[in-house]
């Protein structure tokens, strides 16, 4: 059931015959940078994603806005 050697050598030879020896050698260099760019792409996703370390600011502002407004309160005498 497996191909033997005669019926791959066949396959081969009308391949070379049908898009010659340039075109099989272009399509293998296109398909070789094409792996390359793949992953250099993939290297450069793993450098964006490294995840970046950032402080919340948002407690911090949060809570010097409920200082400053209870300051004016305490200027403006109400509760």
């Amino acid at each position: 059931m497996y191909p033997g050697i005669w019926q791959i050598l066949l396959i081969v030879v009308i391949l070379i015959l049908l898009f010659g020896r340039g075109k099989i050698s272009d399509l293998m260099g296109d398909v070789a940078k094409g792996i390359k760019s793949f992953k250099k792409g993939i290297a450069e996703d793993d450098t964006e994603s490294k995840p970046v370390k950032s402080l919340d600011h948002s407690a911090a502002d949060d809570a010097k806005s409920a200082e400053a407004q209870a300051q004016a309160q305490e200027k403006t005498g109400t509760s």
